[in-house]
């Protein structure tokens, strides 16, 4: 054997036992006669010594360096009570080595494996492999694993089927660009891959497997960011005879089986539920962090007699006035609301944020004091729940930015200024009947508001087949979709719906979007001929693995949770993919590369 224990075993039980023990060399502590080197796998450290009595082994072992992979036997003794080590597991012991073999050298390092060590993410991903030996991401990685397998075990209980769907496939162009694959054997024919088995696990539906599942590799080829990458993995799920309240259930199984072997979390279930419109009511935005409170109050009844021109104003052209208690606000200091929170606003559309706080002694100040009478701020206050101490920021303009800007200025509040978060709390939501359709006024069409496939809401339905779908006020924005949202912590991390199983209810969809009957054909056509030979009711959702395991282990950029990821710019600084391929390959597949413009 290479080792009879791992690194992070061995304890006071083991004490006179001889032991090998195989590992990286990570810190040496070289004292002349007596000589410590920690010893590190995956599993942990163990400090081995080298001293006197074998001065052979003592001499060569003063050779090893950082890196370096050895082998080492000796005995497990108990370390004197000054030297015990708490931080480690392993702390109550060392080995004091007999013999030891050096399996590989290593060259200088580009960078200290160490877990305080700052360096750079150029550098980290370039050497992905030693970035991988910190114990951060060996920890990362093994949760991952764990909440990843906790998900399988819970579908299999439930008699899920994991079934795996093609890697190239057909382009179906909705949402993000596809990847293209070229055919060499048909030549200008392309494979696409995959960015949702969308289709393929609703044609599992229809082939009578009743429950789907996969931990499915999508890709898709966007602009990136922290929470981004062109290649992605995520829980895809499919039921038969199933309504939205079964996807919950499942889904909610699922997620508290992998919190809690990921990382010993208990989330509460069922998780709370509210409609696209309370969302966007009390918090601004479809994906709300509910760890704190902080929610949005519209105030244009209230306001609308007010001698402010600025809400005046606001009101007269059909906007609204929402307002947000800043909990201690009173103490904030102008800059800090003029200038601070504006910042935070401005991307959004804002163009100013009033303001108005409450001394200890109920006392109003602010620049909108004096359009007021103390009776309308009265009201103000008792509405939103203001109290002494507090101050009251306030947004007027159109609907959308003032949900989007008190939307930004809450989380700021809640996540930045004010640290009303926990590491570790965990408030999952379910948001419900999304609109169905958007208008597109560029392009003077409708679009899908999450895909094309997803059902309308069963009240709606009858008012989308008499719709006429060529006019902007036709009221389709008013017809709600059966999609449903997964938000955890002010993140979506989950998009699923109720699908459409009636083959002329998925042709008027068609219609409303405007796509062409040889598209639908040419896109779609094996889709919605296999929706005439019977298709059963069916929901389903796709978590996404990546975005919630960097949740969990509470980091901000999925990178920090993925082996082998693509930097911000898609590009892989190990291996240096995307890279240039020989002629001869391009020409086996009917292609050339055409000068890029400048």
């Amino acid at each position: 054997m290479m080792r009879s224990h791992t690194c992070g075993e061995l304890n006071k039980s083991h004490v006179d036992q001889t032991v090998t023990l195989s590992g990286w060399a990570q810190n040496r502590r070289d004292h002349g006669s007596l000589m410590f080197i920690d010893l590190r796998d995956r599993y942990g450290l163990t400090q081995i010594v080298f001293d006197t009595e074998k001065p052979e082994v003592l001499r060569l072992g003063q050779d090893v360096r950082s890196e370096w992979v050895l082998q080492v036997t000796g005995k497990v003794l108990a370390r004197p009570d000054d030297m015990i080590n708490p931080k480690m597991t392993t702390g109550e012991i060392e080995v004091a080595v007999e013999s030891f073999v050096v399996f590989s050298k290593s060259a200088a390092l580009p960078f200290e494996v160490d877990e305080h060590a700052k360096v750079g993410e150029e550098a980290r991903l370039t050497y992905r492999y030693l970035d991988l030996r910190r114990p951060t991401m060996q920890q990362n990685l093994a949760a991952r694993h764990r909440f990843v397998h906790a998900i399988r075990e819970t579908l299999n209980e439930m008699e899920f089927l994991e079934i795996e769907t093609p890697i190239l496939a057909k382009s179906t162009p909705e949402g993000a660009r596809d990847y293209l694959v070229p055919s060499r054997v048909h030549w200008g024919s392309y494979y696409a891959l995959p960015q949702s088995p969308q289709l393929f696990k609703q044609l599992c539906m229809i082939g009578g497997c009743d429950r789907y599942y996969q931990i499915a590799r999508c890709f898709r080829d966007e602009d990136l960011r922290a929470d981004r990458q062109p290649e992605f993995t995520q829980l895809d799920l499919e039921m038969s005879f199933a309504e939205q309240e079964d996807v919950f259930r499942v889904a909610e199984a699922a997620m508290k089986a992998a919190f809690k072997a990921g990382c010993g979390a208990d989330i509460e279930t069922p998780f709370p539920r509210m409609t696209y419109h309370e969302a966007m009511d009390k918090y601004g935005c479809d994906k709300p962090d509910l760890r704190f409170g902080l929610e949005l109050h519209d105030l244009s009844d209230l306001v609308a007699e007010v001698e402010f021109k600025v809400f005046r104003a606001v009101l007269s052209s059909g906007g609204i006035i929402k307002g947000i208690v800043i909990p201690g606000g009173d103490s904030f200091s102008r800059k800090e609301l003029d200038v601070e929170l504006l910042e935070v606003a401005k991307p959004y559309g804002a163009k100013g944020l009033a303001w108005i706080k409450i001394n200890a002694s109920g006392e109003y100040a602010g620049a909108p004091v004096k359009f007021f009478t103390k009776e309308q701020i009265d009201a103000i206050a008792a509405r939103m729940g203001a109290k002494p101490g507090d101050a009251m920021a306030f947004s007027a303009d159109s609907k959308r930015i003032v949900n989007a800007s008190l939307a930004a200025v809450r989380n700021y509040l809640g996540q930045v200024k004010l640290n009303l978060t926990t590491p570790g709390d965990f408030k999952f939501t379910w948001v419900t009947d999304f609109p169905a359709f958007e208008w597109m006024p560029e392009e003077k069409r409708w679009q899908s508001a999450h895909h094309p496939f997803t059902s309308v809401h069963p009240d709606d339905v009858d008012f989308m087949m008499a719709a006429d779908p060529t006019r902007e006020d036709c009221g389709l924005e008013k017809v709600r979709s059966a999609a449903y949202d997964m938000v955890l912590n002010g993140s979506e991390v989950a998009s699923g719906s109720v699908r459409i199983h009636d083959a002329e209810l998925q042709k008027k969809v068609f219609q409303v979007l405007n796509i062409p009957e040889d598209q639908i054909k040419e896109r779609f056509g094996f889709f919605t001929d296999a929706l005439q030979y019977g298709t059963p009711p069916h929901a389903g959702i796709a978590p996404g693995i990546d975005r919630l395991v960097a949740m969990m282990v509470g980091t901000d950029s999925i990178r920090e949770v993925i082996a082998f990821p693509k930097n911000a710019r898609a590009v892989d600084l190990m291996t240096g993919a995307p890279g240039s391929v020989e002629e001869k390959q391009l020409k086996e597949l009917g292609i050339k590369n055409i000068e890029e413009k400048k």
